[in-house]
């Protein structure tokens, strides 16, 4: 996978979790041939560029491009008059948003966590669908089952 490939498949990844829980979505343009990168801008026009120099390490990758949507969709929401957190802590909703990392368990997932507590609340991209879409609840997730009931390992599988 060259370069350009590697930072599509995780900017798709990333958004693949945006539309599920977040009610603000972009609209995304590649405006500049030299930057390489995208741009995503807010319904009020505002815009952020979102790029990756990729290294090799898929997971870093995830983890960088998931940091710079989640500046993007935080400084949306709160443009639109909602709350300025996502993606939600499902064990502190409204309070802080979860934190993009890498999982340095076997092969180092790219995973979203509490920053409070460390919990692993899914792999980047597997975000469950918002509660108004039927999502994970709170509950389910402080028990470490999924929205399907089933026990989910830390690592958020």
């Amino acid at each position: 996978m060259d370069d350009d490939e590697e930072f599509t498949y995780a900017l798709k990844t990333v958004l693949r979790d945006l539309r599920a829980q977040c009610p603000v979505q972009p609209d995304i343009r590649k405006d500049d041939d030299e930057f390489r990168g995208v741009m995503l801008y807010g319904p009020d026009g505002s815009g952020q560029g979102v790029y990756a120099e990729p290294d090799g390490r898929t997971a870093m990758l995830l983890a960088h491009v998931a940091d710079q949507v989640q500046e993007w969709a935080v400084e949306a929401l709160w443009g639109q008059g909602e709350p300025a957190v996502w993606p939600q802590c499902p064990s502190h909703p409204d309070t802080h948003p979860l934190a993009a990392t890498v999982e340095e368990v076997e092969e180092g997932d790219a995973v979203w966590v509490c920053p409070s507590t460390g919990a692993t609340a899914a792999r980047i991209g597997e975000l469950p669908v918002s509660e108004e879409g039927g999502g994970v609840s709170s509950r389910a997730f402080r028990r470490g089952r999924g929205r399907d009931g089933r026990k989910r390992s830390r690592r958020g599988r």
